[in-house]
């Protein structure tokens, strides 16, 4: 069925014991026993007390944010894992025999260890621990240097975000491989009969988005897997935008490779993951040179580290990746079906109600799309209804979400966009609407 995608249901989650560090791989053989997630619905009130910064007032108005597709807001859990890790255990990892260098390392590993169950990895090292979603794609764009030449092809969808079509873009200079899109249409939604048409013994890999950052499609990612595997060619999946509102399952899904930022699931900036299949991750060329992932260095030869360390150059993000274990305990907490609920009923409700305003268009009407309402006012600029937003407290993001793409075909300059999240409310959506309205009137 191509209209297929991963479903928001899960069975449960795991509560992670932290590994030992006997070895410098990570443990792929831990028990963990299993926990049922938490189904109930969300206690709004509780949750929002979670979260610092909701209780602060911008220009004098009571936060309204409302930008969650760009970056999520982080719970005091996750605050107090940073620092608690900076006050009581920091040191680098994996090189030290000194008590706080193994502590260090074991919530290193742990962390992995937690998002390796979360997104049900076959393996933990094949959790690569990077920046970001950008960084992660970059990782298996360069390693495809060696593996495409001219007459090679590589198929993007006309949904992506500059991240997932840069690095190929690039890719393609290097190798003299081509680079295809498949078309989306008006609703934004892939076309894909011409995905089907475009597939090709040529075609060597395929990055596509789970869901669009613009316009909050979820695409059919396991029909794209599919059928892109029929043929030979990998797959790369950009689930930036999904996991804050879907649990992806690697076992399932059968991509080679998917990736994602810690940041818009409540976790910190400058983390993220690159899941790559055991034997796509042998096969690329390393991303960056350095120290952690080597073997043996002499000024002849250099060999290079076994999984994940063979991309894992350099001190890392150390703090940033503990805290982003305590954002995965945070939403398996919290329940991932819980939270897909809450996130349903917000966008059904800011749909209807955005949609009674005089000259409002919808950008994005997809059957199938998560809480990302994108959308302009008559002929007012987003930058100014943006701006009259902002002065009342209500955080939304204007422009063209790196994805000119979309807005060229759209032919727009770009949209406001209210991307919400499992703890805004209903009340929030009415204010909202409410300022949208007073910008109307200013602007007309």
């Amino acid at each position: 069925d191509r209209n297929d995608k991963p479903t928001t249901a899960e069975s449960g989650y795991y509560f992670l014991q932290s590994p030992t560090v006997e070895t410098a791989r990570p443990h792929s053989n831990l028990q963990i026993p299993a926990k049922t997630q938490n189904d109930q619905p969300i206690d709004i009130l509780k949750i929002r007390k979670d979260f610092p910064i909701l209780s602060q007032k911008v220009n004098g108005k009571q936060l309204v944010y409302l930008d969650n597709g760009a970056s999520s807001q982080k719970p005091q859990q996750v605050i107090d894992a940073i620092a608690n890790y900076y006050k009581e255990i920091n040191a680098n990892v994996h090189r030290g025999v000194h008590t706080l260098s193994q502590l260090a390392t074991d919530a290193f590993e742990a962390a992995r260890a937690k998002i390796q169950q979360h997104i049900n990895a076959k393996e933990s090292y094949e959790v690569i621990l990077t920046s970001g979603t950008t960084h992660s794609i970059n990782i298996v764009a360069n390693g495809f240097s060696n593996m495409l030449k001219v007459g090679d092809e590589i198929l993007i969808s006309a949904l992506e975000h500059h991240s997932n079509i840069v690095p190929w873009q690039m890719l393609c200079e290097r190798t003299g491989a081509t680079l295809k899109v498949i078309p989306m249409n008006l609703d934004g939604e892939l076309l894909m009969a011409e995905f089907d048409s475009l597939l090709n013994p040529n075609t060597k890999i395929v990055a596509v988005n789970h869901v669009s950052n613009a316009l909050g499609t979820i695409n059919p990612i396991r029909y794209i897997i599919a059928e892109a595997h029929k043929g030979g060619a990998a797959v790369l999946i950009d689930g930036a935008q999904s996991v804050a509102h879907i649990k992806p399952d690697m076992q399932e899904l059968d991509c080679d490779f998917y990736t994602f930022s810690a940041h818009k699931i409540c976790g910190p900036t400058g983390t993220g993951v690159l899941f790559g299949k055991e034997e796509w991750l042998n096969k690329l060329l390393p991303f960056q040179g350095g120290g952690e992932m080597i073997k043996e260095v002499t000024f002849e030869k250099t060999t290079y580290a076994d999984l994940p360390y063979k991309f894992e150059a350099g001190t890392p993000n150390i703090a940033g990746v503990v805290g982003f274990g305590a954002a995965i305990d945070y939403l398996n907490e919290v329940g991932m079906d819980a939270i897909a609920q809450q996130e349903e009923e917000i966008l059904k409700y800011a749909t209807a109600e955005l949609l009674k305003i005089p000259e409002l268009k919808i950008w994005g009407t997809a059957q199938e799309k998560v809480s990302v309402i994108s959308f302009n006012v008559g002929n007012l600029h987003p930058y100014d209804i943006g701006t009259i937003l902002d002065n009342s407290g209500i955080a939304v993001r204007t422009g063209h979400h790196c994805a000119q793409p979309i807005m060229n075909f759209c032919k727009i300059p770009g949209t406001v966009r209210a991307s919400f999240s499992f703890y805004n409310t209903i009340e929030e959506v009415d204010l909202l609407v409410k300022a949208i309205l007073k910008a109307q009137k200013m602007l007309s």
